[in-house]
């Protein structure tokens, strides 16, 4: 199956359009469990956005419960992975086998159409992000998809959506620089703001279809979303 790709940016990852050639179906409000947490308390409605400071987000209740992890590990997860790559085919990384094996992938097939397998080969920076949640043992704060505007709604449902480029924050781009979320293209994580309208990021599929390490003018950038870290 056809994969964009570009010369001097990621592919984009439209995985619903581009693979499994259907149209993503969202519902209104906080998606609900399984889709990002172990149990329905953990996605129920956020109480107040995480910036008020005044009562917790669904997100830090959940964080209550998992292991304290900072920004720094995030990205020292992250960093390790640099220079693995995908095959010829656009597959074989152990980000799509890890994505395929989950019950997310089953849900997300059930969502947008099209076979597990199809991820075999799909374009992976969300399934990437994703995985290093999944290590860290945060996924109920870090959120899963292989859908990078589904992944981003979710933080922005959740009231964990903002403007700033904070360490270890998950950056959504879209290449034609527009702030629209349905307009997403690509996803990494935040190593830092280099104060001259640049960030540096740890990205998965980007480049020739490997983890690397870029810097992206913030023009390009469509939000932020916010996991809960120590």
């Amino acid at each position: 199956m056809a994969k964009h790709r570009l010369t001097s940016t990621p592919k984009t990852h439209y995985l619903a359009r581009v693979i499994l050639g259907t149209t993503i179906a969202l519902s209104g409000g906080v998606i609900a469990a399984p889709a990002f947490a172990d149990t329905p308390e953990q996605t129920s409605a956020t109480v107040q956005n995480a910036s008020a400071g005044t009562a917790k987000t669904s997100l830090q209740t959940a964080a209550e419960r998992l292991p304290k992890v900072s920004a720094q590990q995030i990205l020292d997860i992250a960093s390790r992975q640099i220079g693995v790559s995908e095959n010829a085919q656009g597959g074989g990384t152990k980000f799509q086998s890890w994505y395929m094996s989950t019950e997310r992938a089953r849900e997300t097939t059930a969502r947008d159409g099209g076979r597990i397998q199809d991820y075999a080969n799909a374009p992976w920076c969300a399934m990437f992000v994703s995985w290093v949640g999944e290590q860290a043992g945060i996924r109920p704060t870090m959120g899963w998809d292989a859908y990078t505007v589904t992944h981003a709604k979710w933080f922005k449902e959740n009231g964990h959506w903002g403007t700033a480029p904070k360490p270890g924050a998950v950056v959504y781009f879209d290449w034609q620089g527009s702030k629209d979320i349905d307009g997403i293209d690509h996803v990494g994580f935040v190593k830092q703001d280099n104060g001259n309208g640049t960030i540096t990021t740890i990205e998965g599929n980007t480049g020739n279809g490997k983890v690397e390490q870029r810097v992206r003018p913030t023009s390009q950038v469509v939000g932020y979303g916010y996991p809960v870290y120590s």
